[in-house]
């Protein structure tokens, strides 16, 4: 007899959720990261335009993004391949 069905449905959503957080992590740090440094940037400055700090983040992030997309494909492929095995096996 296997397990629970609503507890492996419970266990394979917070394992969704732990990777979306684990995935959007890296591009969070490094808008965070750009803003503080803007930011800081707009204090020596005393420029205080509003627009002035979207732009280097949307820029920082993008870059990010490009360059972990192998890594973010490669865990997307992972937890996918991992959840329809679990699938076909309870299934079966």
């Amino acid at each position: 007899m296997g397990a629970d069905p609503v507890l492996e449905a419970v266990a394979i959503g917070r394992d969704a959720l732990l990777l979306a957080m684990k995935l959007s992590l890296p591009l969070l740090l490094v808008g965070l990261i750009v803003g503080v440094i803007v930011s800081i940037m707009q204090a020596a400055t005393q420029v205080q335009e509003q627009t002035l700090t979207f732009v280097p983040k949307i820029i920082a992030v993008v870059a990010a993004l490009f360059v972990a997309l192998p890594w973010f494909l490669t865990q997307l492929i992972v937890y996918t391949e991992r959840v329809m095995s679990e699938m076909v096996t309870r299934f079966r």
